[in-house]
């Protein structure tokens, strides 16, 4: 049987979570660790950070801002010219832009920064999207990858050292007690919590067709660069109370878009709403795991208490890793006829990965899937 989180609707499967003797996880207990930090002294540390990375002679920009136009970039980017500061807002392109996703990246320009928009080489980035989900269950391997190199090398190139990243998942999440106070991101920090799952970029060189050169964008730039331009990272979330919901209904009020109804595997409407592989890439993680996107959001609302457990379980079942036939109107059919792959292979890798252990099985111990292809969890709460 899975075993949860008693207070929010979390289960031991999830990778780097912990419940303690008390039967809470990690990510509840760093969440009651807020209510003892003095966040007005965060704020004006943070103003203390800018104040010295901030360009000098105004030449240049003062810092890197990460975004894909959803809700937490365009709060950060909103916090970012509180400060008075004038970033450079860098989007690395998601594998598969939504038209809603192109609307609210668009937004971002009209607030009053600079957008640098990057587009990886389309032949490469399907090819490694097919490797990624036949080697690791996850489509969006290549996103994850460049969401964190692209604008890094930015900020090489152009020689801006400070980059604001939005939340620490580690802590937000859960994760290693290590990693949940800190608040910058380095090379080490993208190859432990980066999305990597055990697959290098070194690893694709000669499958496919893919040669070194190819690889440029999804390379962490080399230690002596870094060192060079002095670029380091921090994590906004250190500094203010980090909260999704509040960051969309900011956002909402400066252009930011949402689906007009609950997204397909969740019950929110309000993030992930760039990039069509998200259904595919949360259908594997409940596979692997047993619990998805309706879990982690129920579980951040129930620690704010706007949810009641009871009611989130209910949420989860309705919701967490429904079958992708569909993401944001994009047929599951058109994201493998991008990736060359039939509905058949699919299916295959989908049971490959799948943890038999977390589901309801037939007598020769194969998962039973309903219809519409979705599966049962063996159970969704500690009772049963």
């Amino acid at each position: 049987m899975i075993r949860y989180c008693r207070r929010c609707v979390l289960p031991e499967t999830k990778p780097d979570l912990h419940i303690d003797d008390a039967g809470v996880c990690n990510a509840c207990r760093n969440y009651e660790r807020r209510t003892a930090v003095d966040w007005d002294a965060r704020w004006r540390e943070l103003g203390g950070i800018f104040d010295r990375y901030r360009s000098k002679d105004r030449g240049n920009w003062d810092c890197v801002i990460p975004v894909s136009g959803g809700k937490d970039s365009t709060f950060q980017v909103l916090k970012v010219l509180d400060l008075g500061a004038n970033p450079l807002c860098v989007t690395a392109h998601t594998d598969k832009l939504t038209s809603v996703g192109r609307r609210n990246l668009d937004n971002l320009s009209k607030l009053g920064v600079d957008v640098l928009e990057f587009k990886t080489n389309p032949v490469i980035r399907r090819r490694i999207n097919r490797l990624a989900l036949r080697q690791v269950g996850d489509i969006a391997w290549p996103e994850h990858l460049t969401i964190f190199t692209v604008p890094v090398r930015v900020a090489v190139q152009y020689e801006i050292p400070l980059i604001v990243w939005g939340e620490n998942p580690q802590n937000e999440y859960g994760g290693p007690a290590a990693a949940v106070e800190g608040n910058t991101l380095d090379r080490r920090w993208l190859e432990e919590f980066g999305g990597l799952l055990g697959l290098r970029v070194s690893d694709l060189i000669g499958q496919d067709g893919i040669e070194q050169h190819h690889l440029v964008p999804y390379t962490y730039p080399t230690d002596a660069a870094l060192k060079r331009v002095g670029v380091t990272g921090l994590f906004l979330g250190y500094f203010v109370p980090w909260d999704g919901f509040q960051n969309a209904l900011i956002a909402q009020a400066h252009g930011f878009e949402t689906w007009p109804h609950a997204i397909e595997n969740a019950f929110i409407n309000y993030e992930n709403l760039d990039n069509a592989h998200m259904g595919i890439h949360d259908h594997f993680k409940f596979l692997k795991y047993g619990y998805g996107r309706a879990s982690d959001n129920a579980s951040m609302h129930i620690r704010r208490d706007r949810l009641q457990r009871k009611d989130a379980i209910a949420i989860c079942r309705r919701y967490d890793g429904r079958f992708p036939s569909t993401y944001l109107g994009v047929r599951l059919e058109e994201i493998l006829g991008d990736i060359e792959m039939e509905m058949d292979e699919f299916l295959r890798i989908c049971e490959r990965f799948t943890n038999k252990k977390l589901f309801v099985v037939d007598n020769q111990g194969k998962p039973i899937r309903d219809k519409d292809g979705n599966l049962t969890k063996i159970n969704y709460d500690n009772a049963g």
